[in-house]
């Protein structure tokens, strides 16, 4: 008689392809939102070899439509003549009410919206955007102190 094996459930994390660490770093994000991409064939084969870099990325509103600007995903190794532009400009699939809120938002100054994640769900590439705000140096240097104070609080309370 066999016995039965329950395997662990994979973690969220397994389908995630690129983060935007930088943004976290640089921006204070007040709403996020998730989006699909429209992507060509090689650019999913890529997005699926996780040669993707959010790094400089922003969304832009155009003509009621949202689109992924400066997101470099890498040409596909097995592409031929075919394959895409690696900077290309991307539509993001959101519904008009969002797109409506993120053009309102953007239209306040100082306020952009980036991209933060981007990941497989359902077989789907998709992205989370942030409206986000620019923060100041010492705004970051804070943020820096806080996370260190943390580190060392939980350094301490594990050895009790």
């Amino acid at each position: 008689m066999s016995q039965l094996v329950k395997h662990k459930p994979t973690p969220k994390d397994d389908n995630l392809i690129a983060t935007n660490r930088k943004a976290r770093h640089d921006y204070s994000i007040s709403d996020t939102y998730e989006a699909g991409i429209v992507l060509t064939g090689t650019e999913i084969k890529s997005l699926r070899d996780r040669r993707v870099n959010l790094k400089d990325g922003f969304v832009q509103i155009r003509n009621g439509e949202a689109w992924l600007m400066n997101v470099h995903i890498s040409e596909y190794a097995q592409g031929n003549q075919f394959n895409h532009d690696p900077l290309r400009n991307r539509k993001l699939l959101l519904h008009q009410k969002e797109i409506n809120k993120l053009q309102q938002a953007t239209k306040e100054k100082g306020i952009t919206i980036v991209p933060l994640k981007m990941y497989l769900k359902n077989g789907f590439a998709k992205v989370l955007i942030g409206v986000a705000t620019g923060k100041h140096e010492y705004d970051k240097r804070e943020d820096i102190k806080a996370r260190d104070q943390k580190r060392q609080i939980d350094r301490v309370m594990k050895h009790y």
